[in-house]
This record gives C-alpha cells, structure tokens and sequence, in this order.
C-alpha cells in the first residue's frame, strides 16, 4: 500500500487581504498548504476578520492553519499574561473556525518563576477549558514544542507526555513538530537514525496526533537550544533529513509548512526542494 504524500507549503503573507494577498503569495511559492496569521503575531490586539476574505479563502480549497501570536504563554505566572493569552488563543480558534482551518499552533510556553507542575496545573485550569469549547468541524489545537530555551514546558517529544496528560489527551489537541526546534533540544533529525528514533516516540507517545510539520534547517548545532531557522539545505539538519522524514509511517500523509528566512524567491526555492526529496521517498 502505498502511503498518502505530505502536501508542501509555507507561512504566508497576508498582506493585501487574507485570501487575496494569501493565496496570490501561495501561488507564487508553489504552495499545496498555507499557515498564516490571523491577527499580530507580536501583539495581543484582537483583530476582526473580514467576511468576504474569510470565504474565498475557505472555497478555495488550500488546506490551512492558524499560527497564534508569539506573546501567548498558558504557563506564565503573571496574570495580565495569563489572562490575555486565554482571550487570543480563544480569538484565534473562533477564526480559525471562521476560515476552515485544520489547526491553530500555539507554542507550549514556558514556566518562567513557577515550577513545572505548577504550570502544567495552570494549562489544566485555562487550556483545557478552550479544548472543550471547539466544535467538532473546528481546527484542532496543535501544541508546538520549543527549542528549550529558559523555562520551556515542551522541548522533546517526550515532554509532550505530561502536557498532553494536563489536557487529559483531549481529542482536539494535537502537535505541529517544529524540526528546527526538535533539532535544538537535542533530537539529532540530522541521521536517519535520530529520524526513526524521533518519530517513533512521537508515535508511541502521542499516536496520530501529529498534525503539522514545521520544516526547518537549523543555524545552530543539536542540542544548541537556540532556535534559529535556517533555509532547507543550508544548515546543520541537511537537506536529506527531510525524504528520511517523510519516509517515516508516522509523518505519512502530514503537511510540511516551510517558516525560512529569506522573501517569497527562498521560499520558492525551500518547497521545490522538498518537493524533489518528496518525489524520492
């Protein structure tokens, strides 16, 4: 049997219009999948959608997600934060639902002063709650592991056991892997070695709910903790790490979403090169 292929795409701009300014940029780069944002990634204001936007991009048939803006932190201990990252994921997964999204990454914050379990009871009181209110055709909740900066909650697939036992596994949450970040925090994607043992334990940690892939390279060495992105090829992962990934049954089928520096020529350039490793699998 053969197994389903990986869509191949990248984080948008969205300027000039959602659907308008999103699917043009989408158009340009070759992309079979689309992320974008849906308000400030680096702010807390709330923006409203626009209607007319909303359903072109939902008829247009391009597979999407929602990435949540950078301030959200469920685990921090300051409740202004607190309280203003539970309003924006809520904002977020209402449009999300809005424009027919497949999921809304969130990254899986970090304790900051308070201990882990401390925040983990914290993800159980807020997050959870937001699990609930998602409607059955919403997105699902895609928790992104970090680099293990500081504080982070998640790094490893391993961490993600408790954070998902905080959600008491709801069906709605899911995982969007980020290479780059799973590279950092000392999973060697870079061998085909670190690629089985990797998403195994995905699988046999958290089965099916892998949702997402952040396709990556990485700047910086395993293990580095410092995320920084790399373009595919250009970095210390290595191209072929990604047609090592896509073989893997339990990333069969999962979209690959590019987030690379460089302008829409790169990026063009990062998906027809995944595109190429994807023909080789």
């Amino acid at each position: 049997m053969t197994s389903p292929l990986s869509p191949i795409g990248g984080h948008v701009s969205v300027t000039g219009g959602l659907a308008k300014g999103g699917l043009r940029y989408a158009s340009d780069i070759g992309a079979e999948v689309i992320q974008v944002f849906v308000t400030n990634p680096r702010g807390w204001a709330l923006a409203a959608g626009d209607p007319i936007q909303d359903e072109r991009l939902r008829e247009s048939g391009v597979p999407a997600f929602v990435h949540a803006p950078y301030l959200v932190n469920l685990g921090s201990p300051t409740v202004e934060t607190l309280e203003k990252s539970v309003a924006t994921v809520r904002h977020n997964l209402l449009r999300g639902t809005a424009i027919g999204a497949k999921g809304l990454v969130v990254h899986t914050g970090s304790a900051v002063s308070q201990t882990r379990d401390e925040a983990l009871r914290q993800l159980h009181e807020h997050l959870l709650p937001l699990l609930e209110e998602i409607p059955d055709d919403g997105p699902d909740l895609l928790l992104e592991p970090m680099a293990g900066q500081g504080g982070m909650l998640c790094a490893t697939v391993q961490d993600l056991e408790p954070y998902l036992e905080a959600l008491e596994w709801h069906p709605k949450a899911g995982v969007c892997l980020d290479t780059c970040h799973a590279f950092a925090a000392g999973h060697d994607l870079s061998t085909p070695e670190g690629i089985q043992e990797t998403f195994d334990a995905l699988h046999a940690i958290a089965p099916g709910r892998l949702k997402l892939i952040h396709a990556n390279d990485s700047k910086d060495v395993c293990d580095s903790k410092k995320d920084r992105h790399e373009n595919i090829g250009a970095g210390h992962i290595g191209a072929e790490a990604f047609a090592n990934l896509m073989r893997h049954p339990a990333a069969a089928g999962i979209p690959l979403c590019i987030e690379t520096p460089g302008g829409a020529d790169k990026h063009r350039e990062d998906i027809e090169l995944l595109k190429k490793l994807r023909a080789s699998t």
